[in-house]
């Protein structure tokens, strides 16, 4: 991804001493600013703009779409500027972070006025508040409600020579996550592929080591280097310390000194992001690198986990499958399909929630009913900690806690919980009851964004508040009321309160009566302004006080709903701790009783989850494409899988899967891989029934790509991802491989598809699917004893190849391309031609079938044969050869080598 760095921008810098007078005072602050700032774009504030000037402003304007203007000269240069008004910066924010760039916030620190006391020249003091990079960002508008947010920091430590330990801290400032795991080469990059941070941070010795060079530019997220000053596990250990106010970290658990180095990384750039703003991150919790499936970047891609092979979440496992209600809960859903569990007794837990639930509808119905009007809370929490909140982000958590409340309830009334729903109900009740209440009587119904704007107290609070807002709003009003009174008290019904910019707010009443106006008593109250030609005009002390207050009144208001906000966000962040873990409280629950309401949706069942190698389904189905033909008003055709040891094996079976195209054999293949990703992250299974075994790795080579950029060929793809797939799947693994060496020759491609087959039986000794046009491969079944066969079903009408979609024992005799070539349109002369040398070349197999060599082949000792001793050579002229030496192959087109082949069979 294209991201910002300190070549891409030009660092301005300061004018030499002898042009420092072609300096203006503004653009000589510009240039100290940007200085202290050059891998960023400076959003430097002037009014209602943020202005980009030089090198910034071109780099803008090209990512925004936005007009590309000069301002003036610098050191005899124009200077290239844009600019975007203050109430859109988060729209142009989001274009500039989705393109890989970081942003230096720079506000104005003083008010205009300070600034011009100190001389006509002075310029308004400006500072970065904040830097603005993907991995950072809090603001809503900014945010996927249904995606982490997440920051990793990557680091290293050497166990020996060739071997490192890598340590992965994820950091998720808008909800206050902090995970930390130890994982080696391999598996970082499985880890990134689960996290799917933001953005990665790392020390500059990692970023530039030339042997992760490569492995650098295939992560989609940008990567920050950091200088490693203070990022050793010494110095990593003091600032975590620091940072959650402890003495020792043991509190915590046990961490490597590879982990503790990540995370003071992830601290480092927090703390150097956001400027003093201390983010309410929870302490910091240890992964085991066990804990969860390890699924790669190319098996989760092929599987369409969370987004489709197109980049898009619509089509994907999780669009599919989230009925969530709140983001918290869409969030969480996210996060335990990316990594789904390997511990049975953790799988069960979450399993014991589900069926509850499925058990109980009206309980289920009840906790959706309140957990639909509950908001964000986490990231509302976590923006007003780091003073980015907004009066919505304290109604979002007087909402939620006040939800809350409801979802205990139903909980409790529920009595007998299972232990995840209990320990969620348990931690909603550690939650101030007094706290949402006095939210919801403070802040008024319709709320502004942002708390500059006023009017989010509700009326009727503070008394003094409502008088400003009076005056502010019914200064007529209010002035109407004075004039009436002091009418009355005069009684001179011509009496007017008016005003001037001279005078300001005044008494004007007809000459007769001003005169009595100078007399006593009334001399005491008013007091002579102005004499006109028929009326004289007053001020009088209650009538200057009311103009001060009304000139004042906006100010004075918004100061004092500041205070009150001030007050309100105190009271939210001393609950910090019990709101976290009310919100993951209630994610826990929502995820819970969506999973339930798709089990009931779609007849989904609980699956048996255990330590042993079973993997048999009944009458499983592809929950993608069973949900889209449904919407199509189709029905889904189940299938059974069974994958489990037989007799006295402890290793799983290899199914060899034959089939024409298009019957369904790769919706087969992975929907038995889904099956076992939704049932270890915790929810039932589209089956019949199901009995897995845990999968602590899961690998997939599904479909065709090739990588250009990277100079591989689509077969070169198929094979880089079948050597990782070989090379590191174990008997607990479940593999699933589809038209393995299909895009090279048909020799060679059956030579590797065979090989794989022994490797998997022999060497890896896993569960596995594999799915073939090589029919030849079917004869392994024969010799070795864990390798079974499956085809997919089809049968012909009236010249016409129907697909059956059904998976039963035994194997394919034909792949019916012929009859999908002409389903998809070939033209029927190709057809017909492809029929006839079809033909031919069935007739050569069973003359000499391939097959045949099975036999030949003994398991991992293909011998190398003596070569037959040459023949006495033919007396006379040999014909067959005389021809076949006068082909020039390369000359010959297709028709003249087809014409010639039929020519030498004929000599033969």
């Amino acid at each position: 991804m294209r991201h910002t760095t300190p070549s891409d921008i030009a660092e301005a810098k300061p004018a030499p001493a002898a042009d420092a007078g072609r300096v203006t005072p503004m653009m000589a602050q510009y240039v100290e600013i940007k200085a202290n700032n050059p891998d960023c774009l400076l959003f430097y504030r002037m009014g209602d703009f943020y202005e980009l000037f030089f090198k910034d402003a071109e780099i803008a304007s090209r990512t925004l779409g936005i007009v590309l203007t000069k301002r003036g000269k610098h050191l005899g240069e124009d200077i290239a500027m844009c600019g975007v008004p203050v109430e859109r910066a988060d729209d142009y924010l989001q274009k500039l972070i989705a393109a890989g760039h970081r942003v230096a916030v720079c506000e104005q620190t003083e008010d205009p006025a300070e600034a011009k006391k100190r001389g006509a020249k002075s310029v308004v003091k400006r500072d970065v508040v904040r830097l603005v990079t993907p991995g950072t960002i809090t603001e809503e508008r900014l945010l996927d409600p249904g995606r982490a947010s997440l920051l990793v920091a990557v680091a290293r430590r050497r166990l020996s020579d060739e071997i490192h330990a890598y340590g992965i801290a994820a950091v998720d400032i808008s909800t206050g996550r902090f995970a930390v795991l130890e994982t080696d080469q391999r598996g970082l990059a499985v880890e990134l592929a689960r996290l799917e941070p933001r953005e990665i941070v790392c020390p500059d010795a990692i970023h530039d080591d030339p042997e992760l060079r490569e492995f650098w530019r295939d992560v989609a997220a940008p990567v920050t280097p950091l200088a490693r000053e203070g990022l050793d596990p010494a110095s990593g250990e003091r600032r975590l310390k620091e940072f959650f106010g402890v003495a020792t970290l043991d509190a915590f658990g046990a961490f490597s000194r590879a982990e503790i180095a990540a995370a003071a990384a992830a601290l480092a750039y927090v703390e150097r992001t956001q400027l003093g703003a201390r983010p309410p991150l929870s302490p910091p919790v240890r992964e085991g690198m066990s804990a969860t499936m390890l699924i790669d970047a190319a098996t989760r891609a092929n599987l369409e986990l969370t987004r489709t092979l197109a980049g898009e979440r619509t089509g994907s496992l999780l669009a599919t499958i989230d009925r969530t209600e709140t983001p918290g809960g869409s969030r969480l859903l996210a996060e335990r399909l990316a990594g789904p569990l390997t511990d049975p007794e953790a799988i069960g837990r979450r399993h014991d929630a589900v069926a509850l639930l499925v058990e109980v509808p009206s309980l289920r119905e009840a906790l959706r009913r309140d957990l639909s009007r509950v908001p964000d809370i986490a990231r509302a929490l976590a923006r007003l900690s780091l003073d980015r909140g907004g009066p919505r982000d304290l109604a979002a958590l007087g909402a939620g806690l006040d939800a809350a409340r409801g979802v205990a309830a139903a909980l409790l009334r529920q009595g007998d919980l299972p232990d995840e729903l209990r320990e969620a109900a348990l931690a909603l009740g550690r939650t101030d009851p007094d706290l949402a209440t006095r939210l919801s009587t403070t802040l008024a119904d319709e709320l502004p964004l942002l708390k500059r704007d006023g009017r989010f107290v509700r009326e009727g609070f503070d008394p003094a508040l409502d008088e400003l807002r009076l005056l502010q709003v019914d200064s007529r009003k209010v002035i109407a009321q004075l004039q009436a009174r002091y009418a009355a008290e005069t009684d001179c019904r011509t009496l007017r309160i008016k005003h001037n910019s001279m005078l300001g707010y005044f008494v004007e009443v007809p000459q007769a009566v001003g005169e009595t106006f100078l007399r006593e008593p009334w001399r005491a109250v008013f007091v002579h302004r102005q004499t006109m030609s028929d009326a004289m005009r007053f001020s009088s002390l209650e009538l200057g006080e009311l103009e001060a207050k009304i000139a004042s009144a906006a100010d004075r208001a918004l100061k004092l709903e500041l205070s009150i906000f001030a007050a309100l966000t105190e009271a939210v962040l001393a609950q910090a701790e019990p709101i976290k873990a009310a919100a993951q409280a209630l994610a826990v629950i929502d995820v819970a009783a969506a999973l339930a309401e798709l089990a009931i949706d779609g007849g989904w069942t609980r699956p048996q989850v255990d330590d042993g190698a079973a993997f048999t389904i009944k009458a499983g189905r592809h929950p993608v494409v069973e949900a889209a033909l449904k919407r199509q008003g189709q029905p889904f055709v189940a299938n059974d899988s069974e994958l489990s040891a037989a007799g006295k094996s402890r290793d799983g079976r290899i199914c060899l899967i034959t089939g024409p195209n298009m019957a369904g054999k790769s919706t087969f293949l992975r929907q038995n891989a889904l099956i076992a990703v939704l049932a270890q992250m915790g929810s039932f299974v589209p089956a019949q029934n199901a009995h897995i075994g845990v999968v602590d790795r899961l690998f997939s080579r599904v479909g065709a790509a090739d990588d250009l950029a990277r100079g591989r060929s689509t077969f070169m793809v198929e094979m880089v991802e079948t050597a990782a797939i070989l090379n590191q799947a174990g008997p607990r693994a479940l593999v699933i491989l589809d038209e393995i060496g299909r895009g090279t020759a048909t020799f060679d491609g059956l030579s590797i598809a065979w090989a794989a087959i022994e490797h998997l039986h022999e060497a890896n000794r896993c569960r596995a699917l594999f799915a073939t046009h090589y029919h030849e491969l079917t004869a392994l079944a024969e010799r070795l004893d864990r390798v079974v066969n499956a085809t997919v079903r089809v049968t012909e009408w009236n010249g016409e190849v129907v697909f059956l979609h059904e998976v039963v024992p035994g194997a394919a005799d034909r792949s019916y391309g012929i009859q999908v070539a002409k389903l998809a349109g070939l033209p029927p002369a190709v057809v017909e031609r492809a029929r006839a040398i079809l033909s031919e070349l069935e007739k050569s197999e069973r003359e000499k079938p391939v097959a045949a060599l099975v036999d030949d082949l003994p398991l991992f000792a293909v011998q190398m044969r003596k070569p037959a001793p040459a023949a006495a050579p033919p007396a006379g002229p040999d014909e067959l050869r005389e021809a076949l030496a006068g082909l020039d192959p390369d000359e010959m087109t297709p028709r003249e080598a087809l014409e010639a082949l039929y020519k030498l069979k004929r000599l033969n």
